[in-house]
């Protein structure tokens, strides 16, 4: 006999422990929560459509721990800590197989960041996953957008492009279609063919399709930075467009252009990407999206500490480059040489 919807929420996503930090949880009209003392709530909302923002044959272990480390990586641009999320979904039918994966991996990466599904809402439709998540932050202590400032340096936790490339592999995409680079060899002996990817060696595409479907939400390291980034943002859409942001909403609140310098030879391109032309690998890395890394600014004299964090999380950081007082990115060289390209965040609609 086939689940009914309540059924399937008793079966898959109600846990018998019943709600460990929230007031109330899965079972009522809203769930309740309360933040700690001095602290306030940080919430977002991120949305995992079938053939837009997975492949239809995607693992559903690993799909369940996507949906919500996306969501995740939000709160760790915030400094926020994680406390619960809800969970709304459209299912073309009840698969018993495929919800007990896919609820496997949610609770695995819920689990190992204390944050307990509190609610939620499923129907039937075509396969459609929404997580809104909560967490809590002091509000003076939070991360932003808008608090770059011109001399800030310009980090990047972990490595850049292999998702984006393993969308490319999968797609057999001509050419990356996010981003163009007009002068691909500045500073490089690599051919300037900006064709298709090579095909690539078995260890390293599978490792880019690691990183796409697995992301590390940097919660950790969102908390560390409380005190010591001016601005962050998560990596979702692009590194120059995301900083784009940044760079926009700092420029607002501090009344004056800006801009950022990024050092190209100090962008770090995860390895599997070694074999391709430097023409892709500025494109993948610079506007691939789905890296779900953490860009942020920080003053010069947070060096040292940034030093000590990266070795106390055993992840590395990386300073690529310099916010600037002058409008606009600019891409250079191992000899402070501009590199033309052109680049953009990922936008759904175009």
């Amino acid at each position: 006999m086939a689940l009914g919807e309540f059924e399937l929420i008793r079966t898959f996503f109600e846990r018998s422990a019943g709600p460990r930090r929230a007031l109330l949880g899965i079972g009522d009209d809203c769930a309740l929560i309360r933040p700690g003392t001095g602290q306030s709530i940080a919430i977002s909302t991120d949305m995992l459509v079938e053939g837009r923002h997975f492949f239809a044959d995607v693992d559903p272990a690993a799909l369940g721990h996507k949906a919500l480390a996306v969501n995740l990586s939000d709160l760790a641009a915030m400094g926020a800590r994680p406390l619960g999320f809800t969970l709304a979904m459209a299912l073309p039918q009840v698969d018993e197989r495929w919800l007990t994966a896919f609820s496997s991996g949610l609770f695995a990466l819920a689990d190992a960041h204390d944050c307990e599904l509190i609610g939620g809402d499923t129907t039937r439709g075509p396969l459609n996953l929404c997580i809104t998540v909560f967490g809590e932050v002091p509000p003076d202590a939070a991360l932003r957008r808008d608090g770059a400032r011109a001399g800030d340096d310009l980090w990047v936790s972990g490595t850049l492009g292999a998702p984006a490339w393993a969308v490319a592999c999968r797609l057999q995409t001509e050419a990356f279609p996010m981003a163009g680079v007009d002068n691909p060899d500045a500073g490089s002996s690599a051919d300037s063919n900006a064709g298709a990817p090579a095909t690539p060696p078995h260890a390293a595409l599978a490792a880019a399709r690691l990183r796409l479907e697995r992301p590390q939400p940097r919660v950790a390291l969102g908390l560390a930075l409380r005190s010591v980034a001016s601005a962050a943002i998560d990596l979702s859409d692009g590194l120059v467009g995301d900083l784009g942001h940044v760079l926009t909403r700092s420029a607002a609140a501090g009344g004056a252009p800006l801009g950022a310098h990024i050092d190209w030879p100090s962008v770090p391109v995860d390895t599997a990407l070694d074999h391709l032309y430097d023409s892709q690998r500025i494109a993948l890395a610079l506007a691939g999206g789905d890296d779900y890394e953490l860009l942020f600014c920080a003053p010069a004299p947070a060096r040292p500490v940034l030093a000590m964090l990266s070795r106390s999380l055993g992840l590395t950081l990386t300073r690529i480059g310099t916010v600037t007082g002058e409008s606009g990115v600019q891409l250079l060289d191992a000899h402070g040489d501009r590199i033309d390209f052109h680049a953009a965040a990922f936008d759904h609609f175009r």
